[in-house]
């Protein structure tokens, strides 16, 4: 088992190995202490591995009781966080209660939300059933959920307790979920460097799961430790980000994170290599990568679109967008530009 410790306001262990699903409730409880928990899940997941975690918490002592909502970034709204709010106030859960969060980044970011509101705050576990989860969302607590103007618009910053990932739940994700975690992958390692970007080449990331979840959890640890609250150098871990949530935001949400991730990290790439900043060999391979993995690097939105939906990005800071520039693998830097000069970024990187 990997254990990495993430040394935020609350320090918090990620565990990473076979069969913790099964002993979750060991592990929780040698945190938290045995109490009620309450299980949050959506409804793909919960009829694979609900009996699993609540059975593991019930067999260490906890009390438990179980909310599911139906699945997809649809359910990631104020609607259903008020439905886990009270949920979890019927369920007379008290401030020295837990909440467990059993899924993939919508989960993680709806549940994460719920406990650090309910009640002011209360302690939460995340349990990643997804890629992309365990290398990137479950990690340096990012809670929230998306208004009808934009993605991730209402949260909160709230550390989880503790970070429960299991790889062999991963072999039950359909490809397409897959490919979403590799996208953040392919992220983390234009922004970390060479090893991890060329080991992503050289060795399939099925074959290396376990490792490549560790390292790239690892980077994030790093980030995360020098600026928790998101106000520095933690931004590079929006990287093909404010294209992409431009993308998610214009389809209603029908194109997934990891997918419009993809598209905006090759716009990104492209631009750069185009105005120069970015060797047109990193650039090239960046986007070869994308495509190896069967990830999309071609936009079906304009220019003009996805400009006008970036204005509503929370990264926004008045008229100016701190834009995530790859100078190369390994060097990519905060480069604020007026919002209004976004649009060409876009043309440049292939955006009609």
């Amino acid at each position: 088992m990997n254990i990495i410790h993430v040394p935020a306001s609350r320090g918090y262990d990620v565990r990473i190995g076979a069969g913790l699903l099964e002993s979750c409730g060991e592990h929780i409880a040698a945190v938290t202490g045995a109490c009620t928990a309450a299980v949050i899940s959506e409804s793909a997941v919960a009829p694979l591995y609900a009996d699993i975690v609540c059975n593991s918490l019930t067999a260490a002592g906890f009390r438990t009781v179980r909310y599911v909502f139906p699945a997809g970034e649809a359910s990631k709204t104020l609607s259903t966080y008020g439905d886990v709010l009270n949920f979890l106030a019927e369920s007379r859960l008290s401030r020295t209660d837990i909440l467990v969060a059993l899924g993939g980044g919508v989960v993680g970011d709806l549940a994460g939300f719920a406990a650090a509101t309910y009640q002011r705050g209360i302690r939460f576990v995340q349990i990643p059933t997804t890629l992309l989860a365990a290398v990137d969302s479950s990690v340096g607590g990012k809670t929230a959920v998306d208004l009808p103007g934009g993605k991730n618009m209402a949260g909160a910053f709230a550390q989880p307790s503790l970070v429960l990932c299991d790889p062999a739940v991963l072999a039950t994700l359909p490809p397409a979920a897959v490919r979403d975690g590799c996208a953040e992958i392919i992220k983390t390692g234009v922004l970390s460097g060479e090893a991890l970007f060329a080991a992503l080449e050289e060795t399939p990331i099925p074959a290396q799961t376990e490792d490549v979840i560790a390292r790239c959890v690892a980077f994030k640890r790093d980030v995360v430790a020098e600026d928790e609250f998101d106000t520095g150098k933690r931004r590079i871990l929006n990287l093909g980000h404010t294209a992409g949530h431009a993308v998610e935001l214009c389809s209603d949400y029908t194109i997934s994170h990891g997918h419009a991730v993809a598209m905006g990290l090759a716009l990104i790439v492209r631009a750069a290599g185009q105005k120069g900043l970015c060797p047109a060999r990193d650039a090239g391979r960046i986007v070869s990568l994308l495509e190896r993995y069967g990830l999309p690097t071609a936009c079906p939105y304009g220019a003009e679109t996805l400009a006008a939906a970036a204005m509503a990005d929370k990264k926004r800071q008045g008229s100016r967008l701190p834009l995530i520039v790859p100078h190369g693998i390994g060097d990519c830097r905060i480069e604020p530009i007026p919002a209004e000069d976004f649009i060409g970024w876009l043309r440049a990187g292939g955006a009609l």
